[in-house]
């Protein structure tokens, strides 16, 4: 594939009345710069570093299989963020424990939770009926519990991977969540406040990583029990591997640069770094330092391209611009405006670099498979821009379908795969083009949680209507209503992801995989 050559919009184009995106400047300016000359670990720091981990392997395989405390351990491993050093050990703790189910379930209410929390999340589906001995003869929970604040945390974020059909974890979640948040003024335990407060804000299915990870060793280590080993070693893998990410996001961020691209149009978001870190929250360890670049610049030209249907391009010239996605080539940009010339060669650029990329693992072929999935974001981009042109209020199911496209997650886990030898496949991409179950239901998610959080602002400055606006037309209910509906359409696609992920879990090629789409998800 040949080379772009961008070109700038000149004065002799005629003047068209644009609509105005008011987006913010970037806060960020040149400051990642900085970091362009970041050393890696020293050799003194790889030898602690190596140190640490060892010691913290042998706890972990010493701690007693049937015990609380390989629980809490394993647990505390991933909060802090260091869990995939340990991947191995802990598949196979948690598939004992799994096996061994039965045993866990005569403990406290927290030793319960944290066992199920930790055998769900991992893939494992196991009853929830041990629950049953915490209702009383009303069939609500027990009031006691109140008075075990630890495990009312450990039930609350248990709950959170429930499935579909199970009324008592949908109450768990009630009865926690309502308990909890009139609890927490009362907590004299500060870490522990600190800890519940973190986890009302931000439930567990939703954090991403990276935050939680730092939030978390905070919490750890006000904790009076923490063990001084496993900090140690959590604080110097977030140091090295943030100074890791600091230099990736300068190296991208100089490739910004040089595209002047904001200069030359004024109308886009200015939003590298949030890109990074969006690639960031699906894959941030340090062996992915090839993906998060690829999937930064991916990322960032889909942004570009939203932008402009959404605000920039009137109905045909978006015609122009679909019809040169769909054709993917260097001849169909000269049919278009100079500003979408400028994405379109952007575009196609960053495709060539991708190539080139994976060329070496004779895999470039694969990268059909992103160009695909982005040909489809296109369309229902362009879907939406015929619904605003045409003033159009789709119907709720119309409007979900395409969000599934305008989500853009199976394109953005299809390029995420691309430069990873275990995944990269023809068969994982195969069951990404068809769209299975988990990926519908993760691409709704972000779809809908976007809409509630901009759909305001996005009204104001006369955009599409979001799925708030489709369900207040459809049903004629008002905007508090709609949110109230939407959340709920939301939390039943968590239930549907949850089930998904329990069902390919058995089938070890696509364990991995469906990892991907929870954390876009998040």
């Amino acid at each position: 594939m040949e080379l772009c050559t961008q070109t700038i919009p000149t004065d002799h184009e005629v003047k068209i009345t644009r609509r105005i995106g008011n987006h913010h400047p970037t806060v960020w300016g040149d400051h990642f710069f900085a970091y362009a000359n970041l050393p890696g670990a020293n050799e003194a720091e790889e030898k602690q570093h190596e140190d640490l981990k060892e010691e913290v392997r042998k706890m972990l395989v010493m701690a007693p299989s049937n015990s609380l405390e390989k629980l809490e351990l394993v647990n505390t491993i991933q909060c802090l963020g260091v869990a995939y050093h340990f991947e191995r050990e802990i598949e196979e703790a948690l598939s004992y424990i799994c096996t061994h189910y039965e045993e866990y379930l005569i403990g406290d209410l927290h030793a319960i939770a944290l066992c199920f929390r930790l055998l769900r999340q991992q893939g494992y589906y196991v009853s929830c009926g041990a629950y049953k001995k915490f209702i009383d003869d009303q069939g609500n929970f027990k009031k006691e519990l109140v008075n075990d604040v630890h495990g009312m945390l450990s039930l609350y974020e248990a709950a959170q991977f429930r499935v579909h059909g199970e009324e008592i974890l949908d109450e768990a979640l009630n009865f926690t969540n309502t308990q909890l948040k009139l609890i927490l003024p009362k907590l004299s335990n500060f870490p522990l406040a600190q800890q519940v407060a973190n986890a009302l804000k931000f439930p567990i299915r939703d954090g991403v990583v990276r935050v939680e990870a730092r939030k978390y060793i905070s919490f750890y280590q006000q904790n009076q029990n923490h063990n001084q080993v496993l900090l140690n070693f959590a604080k110097l893998d977030f140091n090295i591997l943030q100074r890791l990410h600091k230099k990736e996001l300068s190296d991208i961020t100089r490739w910004w640069k040089e595209l002047k691209i904001v200069k030359t149009l004024p109308y886009v978001r200015d939003r590298l770094a949030e890109a990074y870190f969006w690639s960031l929250g699906i894959n941030f360890e340090p062996q992915y330092s090839i993906v998060r670049k690829i999937l930064t610049k991916n990322i960032y030209m889909l942004t570009l391209i939203d932008d402009t249907y959404d605000i920039y391009g009137t109905l045909d010239e978006l015609i122009l611009f679909t019809e040169a996605i769909e054709r993917w080539n260097i001849d169909a940009s000269e049919q278009l405006p100079s500003n979408m010339k400028i994405i379109y060669c952007g575009l196609l650029d960053v495709y060539d670099e991708i190539e080139k990329d994976l060329a070496d693992e004779n895999k470039s072929f694969l990268v059909n498979y992103s160009i695909i999935e982005m040909k489809k974001v296109v369309r229902g981009y362009f879907q939406e821009a015929k619904w605003y042109y045409g003033k159009i209020v789709p119907k709720m199911e119309q409007y979900m379908k395409n969000g599934i496209s305008t989500s853009a997650y199976a394109q953005i886990v299809a390029t995420s795969w691309l430069s990873m030898r275990n995944v990269a496949t023809k068969d994982a991409f195969d069951w990404i083009a068809n769209e299975p179950p988990i990926l519908v239901a993760s691409s709704l998610i972000g779809r809908l949680i976007n809409d509630l959080a901009s759909h305001e602002e996005e009204q104001k400055r006369g955009d599409a209507p979001s799925g708030v606006e489709c369900y207040m037309n459809e049903y004629g209910v008002t905007k508090e209503e709609a949110h109230i509906k939407i959340r709920d359409i939301i939390e039943n696609c968590w239930k549907d992801l949850n089930e998904e992920h329990f069902k390919v879990n058995g089938q070890s090629e696509w364990g991995y995989y469906t990892k991907g789409f929870a954390h876009v998800s998040n």
